[in-house]
């Protein structure tokens, strides 16, 4: 008898590979990303802009293989559905404007009170 997930049109699936994090790792946060190429790998710049500092800073930067930035996209397309599954949609900011005039746009001023 044959296993159905080992046929000619569907090869066994990989291993997950374990992962050691170590204890005194420093989480970054990054709102930015610049992500620049070469035919052989892709450079991938994490920042943190603050609204009014420029320039932002680069907390963290990831090189990549062409192949390793394809298999993190399609990672982060099949956890993102699973996070909007879970939670709902993911609203994208609209309108005029690149994100970072949305996130960081000064408030507006003050509603003054009825004289």
């Amino acid at each position: 008898m044959t296993n159905p997930q080992n046929t000619p049109n569907r090869p066994a699936p990989l291993p997950h590979p374990s992962l050691e994090v170590p204890a005194d790792l420093n989480s970054v946060y990054a709102n930015l990303v610049r992500i620049a190429h070469s035919p052989s790998e892709l450079v991938l710049d994490f920042a943190h802009l603050l609204p009014g500092v420029t320039p932002a800073r680069v907390c963290a930067r990831v090189v990549m293989s062409p192949l390793g930035a394809k298999l993190l996209q399609r990672a982060l397309s099949e956890n993102l559905a699973r996070y909007e599954a879970a939670f709902g949609e993911i609203k994208m900011p609209g309108g005029e404007g690149s994100l970072a005039d949305y996130l960081f746009k000064p408030p507006p001023p003050p509603a003054k009170p009825n004289e």
